[in-house]
Formats: structure tokens, sequence, C-alpha cells
């Protein structure tokens, strides 16, 4: 669709079902479109209560500070920064401490973004490179019960949509404290039968820390589109250039004593540089009135090299303990889905799709000083595929029941080139999900959902071959390649209460192993089994048709299996919540503001030490001199906190300490910071 920007008034709960949004959301039933100013009937056919859609509307009402943060419409869903703003974000649901995307997939156009056998984690996935303006939607969903969703969709997934183009060029610069500038541009043309896209985005910042941040990160899209009645197509290009300096997590002690500033930092030499190339084709095609078939491909050239410390002095008092993670690979892949409903007796579709994915990468981890390579851990070489099948059929019984049962079928092949030749190796796995979903409706304004289902992440390759500990030379325990996670879930939405909507889900799940943060190695590692068992409440009311409130809350319990009484999973954070208000062109007014609360976590196994919990609010207010002319004032962190954005507890040795210490070590909230942006549409 093209970017025509829709009111609160008039975007009316739309379904995708009956349209060619569909086959974008690729799931096994689509969704629900939650909008504004309306009595909010129940509609659309979802899987389970936790899922819906988010429109470019509220998307640009919402305050955000980083793109991450569009993220936390998924209700329950909060991201976090620990190191310079061209670094993944880290992300926290449903009791995951995700790291950069463990457990959480994330796309863009069926583009997937999480990363395998990646440098620095493992699922790392990296949206800096999306460019806000251009996102038309935003499709969340919760668990392992939909058929297409694979590697790392066990927590959720996310995935945005660009718009098709644009419906009018526009220009939008903001400037704000701490030396931000950003420049956004974007127009379409008509061109043979289609519309021709060419959009950019540069941004600058210092920020707030002692060191300079030497932001400076650029973004281009190029992309294509034609539409007719019978079939869709588009062909996509994306460049992404970043390039920055970093102040990561700090000891706490450094700062209680006074030695240290909260925007300081103990190596001053850390920070990155991340390249993000792709060129992607999409294509849908109506067979009939009953037949459609999807089709995408995408090509990808990716670096990231990464300079981090964390422990300071404590491997090497003399040179120090930074370190490089180096990331440099090359993707392939394709997905294609045939859709067709049956004329029987029973209304029946049937979902056939197949995806898959190749990675070439050389990955590396290296000792540095002052970013200069003085010594090589590891340098593998890592070819990996994932194949994958899946098919689902729903079937309507009667008026107010239905089902979904589905299948996929993965295929996970591997082979690794180490520096070091006992880790080198090549093998396999294959993995069977079932999933099954029960949607009864027993009135008008009430439908209640039952799933269970199974998914699973990928552990990374050169940790299913390795022999000896790179860095100590002692012998290491092999990872199996497919770890699986087994949930079940029960969950109602309602919409008896007038213009209102409400959904609660309750929750649980197994995972036959845990990807843990390891915060003095800036990695994931494989670990124990866990289990969690959660519940999730989230609501709309919309009293008019300019006005939006919307509110969550979570609490899931989150422990390790078969560990003995220290089975905490670190910074698995127990309680989130998140209260916000939008309006939209009231007398050419517009704005939000939003409450965002990440609660207390463990940070070890045992259950103390424990994080402290972080408040934020920010706010936005934009007002329209014209149909083509705007103005908006965004302010960041309204109260000033001084809560801590991320914390870890770890050991760390300072210069001049005897020994490493065990310690707190935190990234601060940003502090309160005022943004103006001027946009012209022409």
């Amino acid at each position: 669709m093209t970017h025509t920007r829709l009111t609160l008034a008039t975007a009316i709960t739309l379904i995708f079902s009956n349209s060619s949004l569909a086959a974008d959301a690729g799931g096994d039933a689509p969704a629900e479109i939650l909008v504004f100013g309306s009595d909010f009937n129940l509609s659309g056919t979802p899987v389970t209560a936790a899922e819906g859609i988010v429109f470019d509307t509220q998307l640009e009402l919402r305050p955000v500070s980083r793109t991450a943060e569009l993220l936390e419409f998924v209700p329950g869903l909060i991201a976090t920064q620990h190191s310079g703003e061209g670094k993944a974000n880290q992300y926290f649901v449903r009791g995951f401490n995700l790291d950069h995307g463990t457990d959480f997939a994330l796309r863009l156009d069926d583009m997937p973004i999480n990363m395998p056998t990646h440098g620095h984690g493992q699922g790392y996935a990296d949206i800096n490179f999306i460019i806000p303006e251009l996102v038309d939607r935003l499709t969340y969903r919760k668990g392992p019960y939909y058929a297409d969703g694979g590697d790392f969709a066990t927590a959720g997934s996310a995935e945005f949509s660009y718009a098709d183009s644009l419906d009018q060029g526009i220009i939008n610069l903001t400037l704000g404290e701490n030396d931000y500038q950003r420049l956004f541009l974007g127009e379409s043309y008509d061109l043979f039968a289609g519309q021709l896209t060419l959009a950019g985005a540069v941004t600058q910042y210092a920020g707030p820390w002692d060191r300079d941040q030497n932001l400076d990160k650029r973004k281009a899209v190029i992309k294509y589109h034609e539409a007719s009645p019978e079939r869709e197509w588009s062909l996509t290009g994306m460049s992404y250039l970043n390039d920055w300096d970093a102040t990561d997590q700090i000891p706490l002690r450094a700062v209680e004593s006074g030695n240290l500033s909260r925007w300081g930092n103990i190596d001053p030499t850390v920070g990155g540089a991340s390249r993000r190339n792709s060129l992607s084709f999409a294509w849908q095609e109506n067979l009939g009135a009953d037949d459609q078939w999807n089709f995408s491909a995408y090509l990808m050239d990716y670096t990231l090299d990464l300079f981090s410390n964390f422990t300071y002095f404590a491997n090497d008092p003399v040179r120090g303990d930074q370190f490089q993670q180096a990331d440099d690979r090359r993707v392939a892949g394709f997905e294609t889905e045939y859709r067709r409903n049956l004329q029987t007796r029973i209304p029946t579709e049937i979902v056939v799709g197949f995806q898959n994915r190749y990675d070439d990468i050389d990955v590396g981890l290296y000792l540095t000083e002052q970013r200069e390579i003085h010594d090589t851990v590891r340098a593998d070489n890592v070819e990996q595929s994932l194949n994958s099948l899946y098919a689902s059929v729903q079937h309507q019984w009667t008026d107010r029941f239905r089902s979904v049962a589905s299948v996929r079928a993965d295929h996970y092949e591997f082979d690794v080139a180490a520096s070091i030749a006992v880790n080198s190796g090549a093998g396999s796995d294959t993995l069977f999900s079932p999933k099954l979903n029960l949607i009864y409706s027993p009135m008008d304004g009430l439908e209640t959902f039952l799933s269970a289902g199974q998914g699973f992440h990928s552990n990374d390759a050169r940790g299913t071959v390795i022999s000896v500990d790179p860095a100590t030379g002692e012998p290491a325990e092999t990872v199996d390649p497919l770890a699986t996670a087994r949930s079940y879930e029960a969950g109602l939405r309602t919409s008896l209460i007038p213009k209102t909507q409400i959904a609660l889900t309750a929750f649980t799940m197994r995972l036959s192993s845990e990807l843990i943060y390891v915060g003095d190695a800036g990695n994931t590692e494989a670990n124990d089994p866990s289990e969690r068992h959660g519940i999730e409440l989230n609501g709309l009311y919309s009293p008019t048709e300019w006005l939006l409130f919307d509110a969550d809350i979570s609490y899931t319990d989150a422990h390790l299996r078969g560990v003995g009484a220290d089975d905490q999973i670190g910074n698995a954070v127990e309680r989130t919540a998140s209260l916000g208000m939008i309006v939209d062109d009231l007398n050419n007014w517009s704005g939000g503001i939003r409450l965002r609360y990440l609660g207390e976590a463990p940070l070890t196994e045992a259950r103390l030490p424990r994080s402290e919990s972080t408040f934020l609010v920010n706010a936005q207010t934009s007002y329209r001199f014209s149909p083509n002319l705007s103005v908006s004032v965004e302010l960041l962190n309204v109260m000033d906190s001084d809560d801590r954005d991320i914390t870890y507890f770890y050991e760390s040795q300072l210069a001049g300490e005897a020994a490493p210490v065990e310690d707190i070590h935190f990234h601060p909230v940003e502090p309160r910071s005022v943004r103006v942006s001027i946009q012209a549409r022409f």
C-alpha cells in the first residue's frame, strides 16, 4: 500500500484477511488491526490473543529516542542499550533477557534480521538500519504457535513493513541537545506501471557522554513497486553505514567513589562500525478467487567490527582487556508460500510454504589495545543453511469455533573451518515442530484462545563442533544445534466494554537450552534448560475519534531447570508495564506521552544481587501549520530520571586494583533532552 497517513477517525478496525496484507503477514491466521475512534468490535481471525498490528499513525505519534523503541509497541517488550547507538539494542519480553535477539525473531519485508553464529551473540538483531518514516506497519506475535515462525521465534516475533510508495515527498529535519542532528528525505515517482521511491536518512549525535559518541549513521532505500488486481511485485535495495565511539557499562564502585562520572568511561577507545547492504524481491500472485502464491528472495552483505572492554585490566594488567568481535557475512535466501481456500462443507484454508537461508560467515575474536590487534583468539569461516517446510490447515467448524493445526520441519546444516584445527567440523540437525490453536467465541465481543506449540532457536555453529576453549585451551562441551521451546497458552480478548478492547494471556514455556548473556565476555552462551510461567494484560480505550489510551502489564517467573537452589536466569526481568496516550489532529495539534517501567531482575543464578527498576517518561507534541508543514517537539526522559538503562554483575579490575572485584556494572539512561523537528511535504 502507499504511505497515505490514516487519521484516528478514518482508521476504523481494518482487517487484512481479505487484502494483500494477509500475504505480507505470513501467518496461519492474520491478526486484527486495532485502531481508534471505534467501538472495537472484534473482527479478523487471530490465532492468539497476543498478536496485533500497529499502523504508521500510531508509530508517528509516540515519542521515541531510538529506532528500536518502535518495538515497544509490542505489549510487554522493552528495548534498552548498554553501549553505543550503532550497536544492536538489548530486548526484554516474557521474562527473557533476549540480549540482542536470541529468542525473538525480527524481519523487514520478508527479510530476516537476526544473525545466527554472529560475532557478538547468537541471534544478533540490529534494526538501526530501518528508516522509521518508511514504516507502514508493525506486525507482532507472541509464542511459537505459527507455522511460518522459524529460527528465534520462541518468545515471539515482529515484522516491519515498508510502504510501497510515499503519497508525497517528505523532508524532515531534527535538531536536539547534545548535538543531535538528523535529516530524512524521501519521494516517490511514477515510473512505467508503478512507483519508484528514493529515500535516505543521515544522523549525527555526540550524546551526553564525557567522550563524544561521534555517531555517524547513513541509510538509503530505493524501491520499485507495481500492483494490479492479478499480481503485485517489488524490488528493493537498502544501504546502511554506521560508525560510532561507545561508552560501555561502567563499574558502580568507580562512580560511588567519585573517581568516575555517570557519563564517564574506563576505556575511551571502544566503539565500532557496521555495514549492511541488501537487495530483495517480492511477488504476490492471485491465481483465482481462492488461490494465492507468494514468493520473496533476498541477498545481503553485512559486516560488524565491535571493540569492547568490560573487565578493563582483569586479564591483562598492562595492555588491558579490550577485544574485537568481527563478523563479515554474505546471506542469501528465499521463501515461497501457497494459500488455498477449499470450497467444502466446512470452510477450510490450507497453507504450504518453504523457506531457505544460507550464510557464509567470516567471524573472529581478537585481543586489541586501542583498536589495534595484538593476538587472535579465534578466526573461523562458517557456512550454514536452514531449510524449512511448513503446512497449516484452518477449519471454521462453526460460526463461533475454529482451529488452526500446523507442522514445520527444519533442517540445519553447518561446516566450521576454525583457526584452531580441533575446533573444525561439520554437522546437521533436523527438528519437527507441531502447533495447534483453538479459538472459540462464546458471544459477540468475546473470543477465547488455547494454543500449544513447539519452536526453536539455533545455537552458534561453532559451539556444536568445539573441542577446546580457544581462550584457555581446556576441553569444551558442545551444544545441540537446535534448542526446542515448548509452550502452552490460554488467552482472551474482549470488546464488551464500550470503546475498549482488552486482551489477557497466560503462558508457560520450557526451553531445552537457555541462551545466557555473559556480561564480562560480551557474548551469549548456551546454558541449562529453563522454564517460564507468565501472565500479560493489555488494553486500548478510545473515548473519542482523536484520543487513544493504551496500557499493558506483564509478570513472568523464569527459572533454570535441574540446577538446584541457584536457578535464577540473569537479567530475566519479572515485571514490565507501560501507559500511553496519543492525541491526533485536535485543532491541528497532535502528540503523545509514554510511561515505561522495566522491573527488577536477578543479576546471577542466585537471587541476589538484583538490578534496580527503571521508570521513564517521554512526551511529544506537534502542530500542523498547513497540510504540508508541521513542527514537533520531543521531550525525552521528562522527569530527568537517573535510573539505569541496563545492569550487570560480574568481576572486573580497574587500574590500580590488585585483583578483580565483583561489582554491579551499569549503563545510565540518557538525561532529559529536547529535540525539535520540522517536516515539510511537497
